[in-house]
């Protein structure tokens, strides 16, 4: 009988029991401490756990650690909320936590004894895991400051909690071919990254002031490295019939039998737009309007950083930025002291691992803005700062061949002090392998895990890529320069690119770094 392929095995696994089915058998595992079947294991991403890495885990400790990724719906996290995994990463998690591009937040060193524990205290502030990971549509992403903006095009809150109920604990929806992702904004900033979204939604004012939403389909990373495709436009009532016709095609149609031709984009490259419209009309009573369309706002200005004065009379949103997305207990208990002391009660996470402060007196944002440049978490941070992201990395990530946060930190620290009156925005990733996991594509500059050989042996590295950029269909990703380093050397080599780029002719980085592509 012939070994049975990747993509073979994990279809078998979700037949034989659907991951939705594996808590029962996550509770037993946590009573009785018995071994747990690797089977089991890939079920449980269903309910937000990988097994980690064994880098930091002490040579004579057995024991199976997990990270485990919490949903945020709407990207929230009221004080309860806060509370609540800020004692979970403190009690059961080493004092880990971090923010991701899905607007969610993890944890690493989870023991599968202290699940029970934890997934109730996340019960209790109405907050879950369930399809935070596997092969279903993961957290609905959607700008932070929707509903509060005052440059906002439309309120998207209602389509945003449609489209998640629709998903939550769907078991008709259990079973994908692979992870599915989808984005819903009404923001003038586009701050959704709508061009890497499996399905996603970007609002529209026309010039008659009907508001309608645009609609692309297939954008992804790593083994699906695409653009997403404009397919049309809808209103805001044809916004969930389109998740569940798009989701049910995908469902239907997509590769199962490679993992790394498995996403939708797969499926629309295999088929064409044209026919992926025509089946799609074919699970709709509705015609999807052709339209001119529309620009958007460049990636490196898609943010919400600083004091805003909301919609909100009274009140104002101050949108922070943190290093890498890593925040830790210490973080998170200063951050809802911080919030508790000015008046403040809801924070939402973005898709840069940042965070928005929601809902601040505009009499206390002073104050709570200093209050944040203490712990670190910057109101108005540098270009450096802003927009670097980087992956769980080495410590934690099995497929990670080199460390990312501590040196996205140490990036961000040294190009900071070299260049401290740098103003231009710039997009920074620090990825530690090639699954794209902190967008290293899309940014201006990226480092790319891989192994590069110093002293004759082959050690963990970096590859420098250039020039990714989101802009709509003005959209292109980042070329490799040929440039590979070990971790020791990251500093000097961005270091060296920007002061070659402030000493050429290039009147922006974006310019530069697509017009004279190192190699």
């Amino acid at each position: 009988m012939s070994k049975e392929t990747k993509a073979q095995r994990v279809e078998r696994i979700k037949k034989d029991k659907d991951g939705l089915d594996v808590l029962q058998d996550i509770y037993r595992y946590a009573k009785t401490e018995e071994e747990i079947d690797p089977e089991d294991i890939d079920r449980f991403k269903w309910y937000g756990l990988y097994t980690q890495n064994r880098n930091l885990q002490d040579e004579d400790d057995s024991t199976l650690y997990f990270m485990l990724r919490v949903k945020l719906p709407e990207a929230k996290l009221n004080l309860k909320g806060l509370e609540a995994v800020a004692d979970i990463s403190r009690k059961y998690a080493r004092a880990t936590a971090d923010f991701t591009t899905r607007q969610d937040i993890q944890f690493h060193f989870i023991t599968i004894k202290d699940l029970p524990a934890i997934f109730a205290r996340l019960k209790e502030v109405n907050l879950s895991t369930v399809f935070a990971s596997g092969d279903v549509p993961r957290n609905v992403v959607t700008c932070p400051v929707n509903g509060i903006d005052k440059e906002q095009i439309c309120d998207v809150n209602a389509l945003a909690q449609d489209i998640n109920r629709y998903f939550d604990k769907n078991a008709e929806l259990s079973n994908l071919p692979r992870k599915y992702k989808v984005g819903v904004s009404g923001c003038s900033k586009h701050c959704i990254s709508h061009e890497i979204q499996d399905l996603s939604f970007n609002a529209i004012k026309t010039e008659t002031g009907e508001i309608l939403f645009c609609v692309n389909v297939g954008g992804g990373l790593a083994s699906n490295k695409r653009i997403a495709s404009h397919i049309g436009y809808v209103t805001a009532s044809q916004v969930l019939p389109i998740v569940k016709a798009v989701t049910q095609i995908y469902k239907e149609y997509g590769n199962r039998e490679n993992r790394r031709k498995a996403r939708l984009g797969h499926l629309l490259d295999l088929w064409g737009v044209e026919k992926f419209i025509e089946i799609l009309h074919e699970n709709i009573d509705f015609i999807l309007q052709n339209r001119e369309l529309q620009e958007y706002v460049p990636y490196e200005k898609r943010e919400h950083f600083g004091v805003h004065e909301s919609v909100e009379d009274g009140k104002s949103y101050v949108g922070c930025a943190i290093d890498g997305g890593r925040i830790g207990a210490d973080g998170l208990y200063k951050l809802l002291e911080i919030l508790q002391n000015n008046g403040a009660t809801t924070i939402k996470a973005t898709t840069t691992q940042n965070l928005v402060i929601t809902d601040v007196p505009s009499s206390s944002v002073n104050a709570l803005s200093k209050a944040l440049k203490e712990i670190d978490i910057d109101v108005n941070p540098s270009p450096f700062k802003a927009r670097t992201l980087s992956c769980t990395g080495k410590n934690f990530c099995k497929y990670a061949v080199s460390e990312t946060k501590d040196l996205a930190s140490r990036l961000v620290a040294h190009l900071q002090n070299r260049f401290p009156d740098f103003k231009e925005p710039l997009s920074f990733s620090v990825n530690g392998c090639s699954h794209s996991c902190a967008h290293p594509h899309v940014v201006d500059i990226g480092l790319l895990g891989c192994k590069v050989e110093n002293n004759r042996k082959y050690v963990s590295g970096f590859e420098l890529i250039l020039g990714g950029h989101l802009e709509g269909d003005k959209s292109n990703f980042a070329k490799s320069t040929g440039i590979k380093f070990i971790p020791e050397d990251a500093c000097q080599i961005v270091e060296n690119i920007i002061e070659s780029y402030l000493n050429s002719h290039y009147k922006n980085f974006h310019d530069y770094a697509t017009g004279k592509i190192y190699g």
